[in-house]
């Protein structure tokens, strides 16, 4: 019997498995099951060819008691209200866990962006936000760039918003080009924030990071950065993957290599050298760190036996389902999860909305250093967390969030 796999669902059972461990404020998981708002929105884009398509969006915005909501709009097929509702709420716990002054949102089109033209996907952006307005902006909900959305749509919201509300407004959204408000090393962050959180736990292991293994299942963003930091920090990149296939070289590969091949080609598959390899056996590599950076539900109760790398850092959110963290855990796997590990993300983010709001802008090396910062601190939180309780890494995060959220709403006088 397989488990369910709705992601929702599993968001709900790694709280209440949190929650039973500190016993949680009854009156603070009632608010927690359901979003505060969540809509669906559909508006009519102009196609090349002078047809109308009409396309259906969401947005949810899950709880604002730390402060504004945040997070991302994707652009997939796939997109779908429970998915929407799921990475929302996860954005409330990670912006809790690293003690960010904000609640979690998410938002999507259902659309195959690979269909449309560049000028389609304008007014599919500018239609979207045109639809959403009215329930964003930077002191309300703040969106960011997710799958298949990137910094030039985040300029397109940007400019629509300021249409709308009738002033120069690039504190609605992150993930802007810096020519717009964007901030340095937002691009690599969500990477960056894997790399810190890895270093750590390596630490915490015994793990020798020169020379260490590396398996990265989705060779995007998240994960070709990873590769990358990773790959400077020592370590031997032996397999990686994307929609199209994989590769795998036990003599390790170069990460930029690697991308250049990748822009060339469109996969990572045939690079010169390696081996291809499909997802499940990506997976079942022996390695030392075996990160997943593409989609949820991909560590699964079905092939979590399988896995043999000793430290997973999840640079997607929901790789792991509930079924597979018990193996894992069994096994003496560390999971460092994803509201901890890819939480580089939304920090920079904050640090963006940050310089947007005040008008002045950091230099890299500020904006790395101060990630650095907020990453280490939240990791020693987790894991002084993990040894107290004796519980998994996930669990212990979302017990440090749920801390934080419920000593918010008692002292809001919300419970």
């Amino acid at each position: 019997m397989t488990e369910d796999l709705n992601v929702y669902q599993i968001v709900l059972h790694q709280m209440n498995q949190a929650a039973d461990v500190i016993d949680l404020d009854l009156g603070v998981r009632e608010i927690l099951k359901e979003p505060m708002r969540l809509f669906t929105v559909s508006f009519p884009v102009k196609m090349d060819d002078g047809s109308v398509r009409v396309f259906v969006g969401f947005r949810c915005q899950h709880n604002d008691v730390l402060g504004p909501t945040k997070g991302g709009c994707r652009f997939h097929p796939q997109v779908n209200m429970d998915e929407v509702k799921a990475l929302a709420a996860w954005m409330t716990y990670k912006c809790a866990l690293v003690g960010l002054p904000y609640g979690g949102g998410k938002g999507g089109v259902i659309c195959n962006p690979k269909e449309l033209s560049p000028t389609e996907l304008e007014r599919l952006s500018r239609g979207f936000i045109q639809a959403i307005a009215p329930y964003i902006g930077p002191d309300r909900d703040i969106p960011a760039p997710d799958v298949y959305t990137n910094p030039q749509i985040m300029a397109w919201f940007m400019d629509e918003f300021s249409k709308f509300s009738g002033y120069h407004a690039p504190g609605v959204v992150t993930g802007k080009p810096l020519v717009n408000g964007g901030s340095l090393g937002r691009s690599s962050a969500t990477a960056r924030g894997v790399m810190f959180t890895t270093r750590e736990a390596a630490k915490k292991i015994g793990l020798n990071l020169n020379g260490a293994t590396v398996v990265i299942q989705g060779f995007g963003n998240a994960g070709s950065y990873s590769a990358r930091f990773l790959h400077e920090l020592g370590c031997k990149i032996i397999a990686v993957n994307d929609s199209r296939g994989g590769a795998y070289n036990p003599n390790g590969m170069d990460p930029d290599e690697l991308m250049k091949y990748k822009e060339k080609t469109g996969s990572v598959s045939g690079f010169p050298g390696s081996t291809k390899i499909d997802n499940e056996g990506l997976l079942a590599l022996k390695c030392d760190i075996l990160i997943p950076a593409a989609l949820e539900n991909q560590i699964i109760k079905e092939n979590a036996h399988n896995i043999k790398a000793k430290l997973i850092a999840e640079a997607a959110n929901g790789p792991t389902t509930p079924g597979a963290d018990e193996i894992l855990y069994e096994k003496g796997v560390i999971v460092i999860p994803d509201i901890l590990a890819n939480a580089g993300g939304v920090t920079v983010s904050y640090f963006e909305w940050v310089q947007n709001r005040t008008n002045y802008y950091w230099t890299e090396e500020e904006v790395d250093t101060k990630l650095e910062h907020v990453m280490v601190n939240a990791f020693d939180r987790v894991w002084k967390t993990y040894e107290k309780y004796n519980v998994n890494m996930r669990i212990a995060a979302y017990i440090v969030a749920l801390k934080r959220i419920e000593t918010a709403m008692k002292t809001r006088g919300w419970v």
